[in-house]
């Protein structure tokens, strides 16, 4: 299957369920972004996906409905976005759409699960789709997880020199670059996740813009060090995570209950900020680049950067791409590489036993 335009448009929703990244790009004669839009989730889809995110009562019915709207949603996004840079759809040769993920449990008979109608999204734009990108990597034994290291080596590659680019979403990611040549990457641990469900919890706001609340507390040492010690850091990658594994029941075996929340919310931008750079540093970079919305938050940046030290830490943007799009850009990316049977994963990353073409496609009426 060959595409008839260099044109591509990637949706991105992932783990902070804050709302979709939609960006258009362009793949030849050199990538570039021609556009880009954000719209949060409406509350009640929002809530949909949050509660099944958890094993609950009658969830395969419930998640069969959350599949549907999610899939609209989409198509909404895709619509606006179109109209917005007055691009006409036959101009665009498919949708990389990530998907919700409502489960990623990697690792032997493991499986990823993405929703959002892949479908109903293909009808509604009539633009080819592809989604379902992880479970082909896990079939060949990988983690499926990240999947972003291949588009970072593809754009964000250079001539000489080691350098890692930080994402941080709800978890928290890392890819090594030596040259343009991927040798490493993985999930660190935790990004946004636990920043924003505590916030949530002692602020009722989805997220500390900024860090600003979490800035006004102390760092409880005791506790980042018994969250430090769980198994997951100290874990040789390959290796992926996500809000199965690190979420408020996990930080709440950890807690003695008199702690103040304020302290609370800074002890875990230090464990993002400590866990990311740790890793970091194992592969001796002479650059850092930081995409995703952790960026936003400046007490996290800056916490960052006092572990990283003398090292620059710069946002993607320094390269040519704004943090906040980089994940779109990507599976708007890996949809090109799924059009023009171009392997997508890195078996260095995933663990993978052999490259792979990835994603499913549903081809446009």
């Amino acid at each position: 299957m060959k595409a008839i335009s260099t044109h591509y448009i990637g949706l991105m929703s992932g783990t902070s369920l804050d709302g979709v990244d939609a960006v258009i790009i362009q793949t030849a004669p050199a990538f570039k972004m021609i556009g880009a839009a954000a719209q949060d989730f409406p509350a009640a889809l929002r809530q949909q996906l949050v509660d099944l995110c958890s094993p609950g009562e009658n969830e395969i019915e419930r998640m069969g409905i959350a599949d549907i709207a999610l899939g609209h949603f989409y198509a909404e996004c895709v619509n606006s976005l179109l109209a917005k840079y007055k691009i006409p759809a036959s101009s665009i040769s498919a949708i990389g759409c990530h998907g919700q993920t409502i489960r990623h449990c990697p690792g032997k008979g493991g499986f990823s699960l993405q929703i959002g109608s892949a479908d109903i999204l293909s009808s509604k734009t009539s633009i080819t789709v592809v989604n379902n990108f992880r479970n082909k990597d896990m079939a060949l034994g990988g983690q499926g997880a990240p999947l972003v290291p291949a588009f970072h080596a593809a754009v964000f590659g250079q001539k000489s020199g080691t350098r890692v680019i930080i994402n941080i979403g709800g978890m928290a990611n890392i890819s090594v670059l030596n040259g343009s040549k991927i040798s490493s990457g993985y999930d660190t641990g935790p990004g946004n996740i636990l920043l924003d469900s505590w916030n949530m919890q002692h602020q009722s706001t989805p997220y500390d813009k900024s860090g600003d609340w979490g800035a006004k507390g102390l760092i409880n040492d005791a506790l980042l060090a018994a969250l430090l010690k769980d198994e997951y850091f100290s874990r040789l990658p390959p290796k992926s995570t996500g809000r199965e594994y690190f979420n408020t029941n996990w930080l709440n075996q950890h807690l003695r209950g008199d702690e103040e929340p304020v302290d609370v919310q800074a002890t875990l931008i230090e464990l993002t900020a400590k866990s990311i750079a740790s890793d970091a540093l194992k592969h001796h970079p002479n650059e850092v680049f930081v995409c995703g919305g952790g960026f936003r938050n400046s007490f996290l940046m800056a916490r960052l950067r006092a572990h990283l030290g003398n090292i620059e830490c710069l946002g993607t943007d320094a390269l040519g791409i704004h943090p906040d799009w980089v994940e779109a850009c990507a599976f708007a990316w890996l949809a090109y590489a799924r059009i023009n049977q171009k392997p997508g994963n890195a078996p260095s990353v995933t663990g993978a036993n052999a490259e792979a073409i990835l994603g499913a496609v549903y081809l446009a009426n």
